[in-house]
């Protein structure tokens, strides 16, 4: 099982953890959560590994402050206000991500926004104490119940993770309100810890909802898909194609290929989960005819990799094209 370590002795060791690429499991106001260094993809992999039939939605990147909110997002005044009223707390800000900002798009899962949110406690510190921003979805197994207490971490993951760090009951016991920003407008994407008429108060504005996609955690899921169409499971390259490789060995034709990326030369599935959303886009960068995808192993990470590339290579509404 996991090694539990008391909130007040923990810090030089979840750090030391987080900063070697190993997700802990940290209390923070609203559940606990499987923290890992937003900035590393190979460990934002191991978290969607360690939570099992994981699905590349968005996490949340959680900082210690407004100093490097602002280093990885797009402030308006509007979500410099609600900021300002709610954080340190439980409410998760989604706002434009800018461009160097050091998060993986793991992390975003390739969209062009960025969910934050300033914790309190222990996780405002670690996060302080390591000095880059952490994602944290809650520390269970995906479709269970969030664990809000370090033993219920532990009855749950604690077979597959190094360290929980134990701060007692979580406070709110409900995960944080997500709102995304636009300009003057906010979009309800979650409710959460704070009600909606909090945020309203201190905005000024109502609070909208009805949004569609995926913008955040706890939404439907609808990923990224590049303009290039996307050919699954191929056998071979066909002329004017790019190819997105898996593994040592390459499939006909590959030296035909437009240009090739390999998610993982050693066939390493966590290390192929990291770069998947970087190589798509670097392949639809190139101009090709469409992305010839290798066949992947559908086992662990495999399952969310060919979740992914599914929705990547789904039917468009707007060309009819198959991409298959």
């Amino acid at each position: 099982m996991a090694r539990i370590v008391a909130e007040e002795d923990a810090l030089e060791e979840a750090c030391r953890r987080l900063a070697a690429g190993e997700p802990v499991a940290i209390p923070t106001e609203t559940v606990y959560g499987l923290a890992a260094d937003a900035t590393d993809g190979t460990a934002v992999a191991r978290i969607f590994e360690i939570k099992g039939r994981p699905r590349f939605n968005p996490l949340i990147a959680h900082v210690a402050d407004m100093a490097m909110a602002g280093s990885i997002a797009v402030f308006t005044p509007l979500a410099s206000r609600l900021a300002g009223a709610f954080w340190p707390g439980p409410l998760t800000l989604v706002l434009p991500v800018r461009e160097g900002s050091g998060i993986h798009p793991l992390v975003t899962a390739g969209l062009d926004t960025v969910a934050l949110r300033n914790p309190r406690g222990f996780g405002a510190r670690v996060i302080a104490r390591l000095g880059r921003p952490l994602a944290a979805p809650s520390a269970n197994t995906s479709g269970r119940i969030s664990g809000t207490s370090a033993g219920a971490v532990n009855a749950d993951l604690g077979d597959r993770i190094g360290m929980i760090v134990d701060g007692g009951p979580t406070r709110v016991g409900l995960e944080s309100t997500i709102v995304k920003v636009e300009g003057d407008r906010l979009l309800l994407l979650r409710p959460g810890g704070i009600a909606a008429e909090e945020i309203e108060a201190v905005a000024g504005v109502r609070l909208e909802r009805g949004a569609s996609g995926v913008q955040a955690p706890g939404m439907l899921a609808s990923h990224y898909a590049p303009d290039a169409p996307v050919r699954l499971n191929a056998d071979r390259v066909r002329p004017g194609e790019a190819l997105l490789a898996f593994g040592p060995r390459r499939i006909a034709n590959a030296d035909a290929a437009v240009k090739v990326l390999n998610l993982s030369q050693r066939g390493d599935l966590k290390e192929a989960a990291a770069n998947l959303f970087a190589h798509l886009l670097a392949l639809d960068a190139v101009g090709a005819k469409a992305i010839a995808v290798e066949p992947i192993p559908a086992a662990g990470l495999g399952e969310a990799i060919n979740d992914r590339l599914a929705r990547a290579a789904a039917p468009r509404q707007d060309s009819g094209e198959k991409g298959s």
